[in-house]
């Protein structure tokens, strides 16, 4: 999919993080953050200046598994 990242077409990658109770505060978001782009500058090829990291916190109520969601399993 075609993407611009700080108004760039070059080789970009965007990271979506969705979990329940990991990713809820800024600070468990930077520790989170940084190891992400280590694996992401290494694996990708890329600068940190073109990944995006975009976090989700979630409720068990979101998910849904098994035909039901994660607040009953």
């Amino acid at each position: 999919m075609p993407m611009v990242v700080a108004g760039s077409a070059e080789p970009c990658a965007q990271l979506l993080v969705s979990s329940i109770g990991v990713v809820g505060s800024a600070e468990q978001n930077q520790r989170h953050s940084a190891r992400f782009f280590d694996v992401l500058t290494a694996q990708l090829g890329l600068g940190p200046e073109r990944i995006i990291i975009r976090f989700y916190p979630l409720e068990p109520w979101q998910i849904g598994k098994n035909r039901t969601v994660m607040t009953f399993l």
